[in-house]
């Protein structure tokens, strides 16, 4: 239990820091306001003792609904150590809207990611504890067309998502807090190793004993490659998450 503690605060107050570092920085920075709403069904499915699979699909847009921001799509391998505890291995792919006016050609990255996923409890709090690592192939565009080109980053994610039944009754909503810090490396990102903070709170709802969302705000800070410049994304969320057991002997 110790431990448990031990890493759940290391992983808040890291967060924190760098999250309050940012925001401290960004009074002499340029900062580009977005208002966003973004939506995705995330899909784990578990077929055996130790074995299943991730599904899932994200969409994003801009000033709302209006305008594209990315479609994504994951895939993985999942691996169950214990319960509690495990680990996952695939492919995903982003389709990027482009940001220079007048360009109509979407940008492609390819990513193969691994992740390490815990999930335990705190007195009453459910914590769900994840660290993703992603090797990224971006799609360098000149003139509105691919050049041929990519950009590599190998990119470190830190997700920290707590959440607390008030009612005992699973049909009325209970609260949720999630932190997520990504930091990135390689020979190609100069100005910008802090990648993105996303911090998270709203409202989670059962739907059925599989099948869940929650909903609420989420606020992206995002450093662009120029090192100057930073996203700034208020984002309207709604996650939907279907996390079936399909094993022979599932109760």
């Amino acid at each position: 239990m110790t431990k448990k503690i031990l890493f759940t605060v290391s992983t808040t107050v890291t967060c924190i820091f760098c999250f309050s570092y940012v925001n401290a920085q960004s009074n002499s920075k340029q900062i580009i306001r977005q208002n966003e709403a973004w939506i995705s069904a995330n899909n784990t499915v578990r077929l055996s003792d130790k074995w299943g699979f991730i599904a899932d699909f994200h969409v994003r847009r801009n000033d709302f609904f209006k305008k594209p921001d990315f479609y994504f799509i994951r895939f993985a391998a999942d691996y169950w150590i214990t319960n509690s505890l495990t680990v996952a291995g695939g492919y995903a792919h982003t389709w990027l809207a482009p940001t220079v006016a007048g360009w109509k050609t979407f940008s492609n990255e390819s990513r193969i990611f691994e992740q390490v996923l815990y999930v335990s409890k705190l007195s009453k709090i459910n914590v769900m504890q994840r660290i993703r690592n992603e090797q990224r192939w971006q799609q360098i565009m000149v003139n509105d067309k691919p050049s041929g080109q990519d950009k590599f980053s190998d990119r470190v994610r830190l997700l920290l998502n707590l959440s607390m039944p008030v009612f005992r009754n699973n049909k009325y909503p209970s609260p949720v807090i999630a932190d997520e810090l990504c930091i990135q490396f390689g020979k190609q990102t100069v100005y910008n190793t802090f990648d993105q903070n996303r911090w998270f709170v709203g409202l989670k709802q059962n739907i059925t004993k599989d099948l869940w969302f929650d909903m609420g705000y989420m606020e992206v800070k995002q450093q662009l490659s120029t090192g100057y410049q930073y996203n700034l994304n208020r984002t309207f969320r709604l996650f939907f998450y279907y996390m079936p057991d399909w094993r022979r002997n599932a109760e």
